[in-house]
């Protein structure tokens, strides 16, 4: 997402005599298996007083099960905080050693790091890296090497995309919506377009593939600022929690997502003729936050979801995926971090963010590829509830001690999302990250809304007699019944959030809620049952589904209805 300055970095400094030039020998050359091995360094992202920096290293000795590089800084450097490796420093010297899960180097094999730095003065690259006190290389570039000639350009990112733009109109979308009884109200609104298979790319079933899609909002455009919210959604064994969102590929099909899915993604958006674009795109729902939450030893565990957190395909994928998207100039990385009715318990809070920070810095990736990150997709959750707050008591006892709010720190998506920032700042990404909150179903308005707290009777039906989220349980997440749409997309509402988006599009199921047969990958799951009574992960309430869905992404006109009955602020 910044600007890229690669150190030329040699794994053997061949002198020649006469010139006493450094001739660098790399993998590929003539001689290189005598190379025992090789280190990249890259200043990723530098300003007055600190820089980030990415360094790989690639092992071309016999395989290791733990491993150490270390360099020596010429100037003041130093190390503030790192990532996916344990970063010291002891006066110039620096030792970033291997944490447990990527202890092994295989012969052939490379480990990335990344870590915050501060400096004054000049940042030159280090000289000489070792790996287990065996020299790797030889900076042959000097200190401040010129950039790579294939590295990107630097683009103009502005710091929030939402800004002064228009945001793009899905023809498809807005069409099914007029089509409804009283749809016309809100078909002129902005969704997100979900690229949730290798072959929407192209267009499947009919539909508008990515580069119609971008060359539509070309001509909503006109001569203003527009912005385009794509959803990257096709991860190996994806959403391992929820049968009803599953897709194409298999658990261990990261390649096929690198090279069928990721790349053709990438390729068409940075084609200069959509430069003038502002391209959001949103980064694997339901993702990074199963690796924390349904994995083992956890009562919500699920099996899919151990193995993929066991084969790391979920952090590769998220990655590469910021990795090769943030290198197109004008897209803006968005990353999911779930809701707070998943993560706002003090066990998922941090864990997730640490999550989010891992694959952040995950195949090639920095923090600098994350423009921010995305509350509430798809989900249900309110936006503020105005009648309790987590500081408030009844009868002695804690809103938090409610069967509600369950011991959550948050009760609410903005509150979620503001402090989330923070944290994530606080983990080393950038102070200008902003959020996203998805609106488009969380708006609970109707009859049922209430006017005022509930009675005091005791801390639950204080809670329950006012919160606006009706569902039985926060856990609740497909075709919610009473839902209503909420509030309309807009820009800079509050605080360090950029916007209130729908990436959902109102009235596209959730799921099925009885098996169908198809051709997506996308499978049955009771939490889509209206008759089904729960599990651990929503406290064995009633799912509260709306009956007779389709599978997920296709038009469901009943939940449309209900979601315009229930609007607030309500439809006109």
């Amino acid at each position: 997402m910044s600007r890229t300055r690669t150190a030329l970095l040699a794994a053997m400094a061949l002198v020649a005599g006469a010139t006493g030039t450094a001739l660098a020998a790399v993998p590929g050359d003539a001689g290189a298996a005598a190379v025992p091995c090789t280190v990249d360094y890259k200043v990723q992202n530098q300003w007055d007083t600190g820089f980030t920096a990415s360094v790989t290293v690639t092992n071309h000795g016999a395989a290791k099960s733990s491993w150490a590089v270390k360099w020596t800084y010429a100037g003041n450097q130093r190390v503030t905080s790192g990532w996916n490796a344990k970063v010291t420093q002891s006066g110039a010297n620096v030792t970033a050693s291997n944490e447990a899960y990527n202890a092994t180097l295989a012969t052939g094999g490379s480990a990335t790091f990344g870590f915050q730095g501060s400096y004054s003065g000049t940042n030159a690259v280090p000289g000489t890296f070792t790996l287990d006190g065996v020299t790797c290389n030889v900076d042959s570039g000097g200190p401040t090497d010129p950039p790579d000639p294939t590295d990107p350009p630097p683009g103009n990112r502005v710091d929030n995309p939402y800004d002064g733009a228009k945001v793009y109109v899905n023809p498809e979308w807005s069409a099914n919506a007029a089509a409804e009884p009283g749809g016309s109200r809100i078909a002129n609104q902005p969704t997100g377009v979900w690229l949730d298979r290798t072959a929407a790319i192209e267009g499947a079933g009919g539909k508008m593939g990515l580069r119609d899609h971008l060359d539509e909002a070309l001509e909503q455009k006109g001569s203003g600022e527009l912005v385009v919210q794509l959803v990257i959604y096709n991860l190996p064994g994806r959403d391992c929690a929820a049968l009803a969102s599953n897709g194409e590929l298999g658990p261990t099909e990261i390649d096929r997502y690198k090279t069928e899915y990721i790349d053709p993604i990438a390729e068409i958006l940075a084609d200069p003729k959509y430069a003038s674009l502002r391209i959001v795109t949103t980064v694997e729902i339901d993702s990074l936050p199963n690796l924390v939450t349904n994995v083992s030893p956890r009562a919500t565990a699920t099996p899919n979801c151990d193995v993929m957190k066991a084969n790391g395909n979920y952090v590769k994928g998220v990655g590469y995926a910021l990795n090769k998207l943030g290198d197109v100039p004008n897209v803006y990385n968005y990353v999911d971090a779930g809701h707070h009715g998943w993560l706002g318990w003090d066990d998922n809070f941090g864990a997730s963010a640490e999550m989010f920070k891992q694959a952040a810095t995950a195949e090639g990736a920095t923090v600098a590829d994350v423009h921010g990150f995305i509350a509430n997709t798809a989900n249900y959750s309110a936006l503020k509830e105005d009648h309790f707050s987590i500081n408030d008591t009844v009868g002695g006892k804690s809103v938090r001690e409610s069967k509600w709010v369950s011991w959550n720190r948050y009760v609410d998506e903005l509150s979620y999302a503001q402090a989330l920032r923070q944290k994530l700042v606080s983990l080393g990404f950038d102070s200008g990250i902003g959020m996203l909150i998805d609106t488009s179903r969380n708006g609970w308005g109707g009859a049922n809304r209430p006017t005022g707290p509930g009675a005091t009777t005791s801390v639950d039906t204080y809670v329950d007699g006012g919160r606006y989220d009706r569902r039985y349980n926060t856990g609740n997440w497909c075709n919610q019944a009473g839902a209503g749409l909420g509030e309309r997309p807009q820009a800079s509402p509050e605080p360090g959030i950029d916007a209130y988006v729908w990436m959902k599009p109102p009235g596209e199921s959730d799921g099925a809620s009885k098996a169908i047969d198809n051709d997506e990958g996308k499978g049955f799951d009771r939490m889509c049952d209206p008759t089904y009574t729960g599990n651990p992960r929503n406290d064995n309430n009633m799912s509260g589904a709306l009956g007779d869905a389709p599978i997920s992404g296709r038009w469901f006109s009943a939940q449309f209805q209900e979601l315009m009955k229930n609007a607030y602020p309500p439809l006109s």
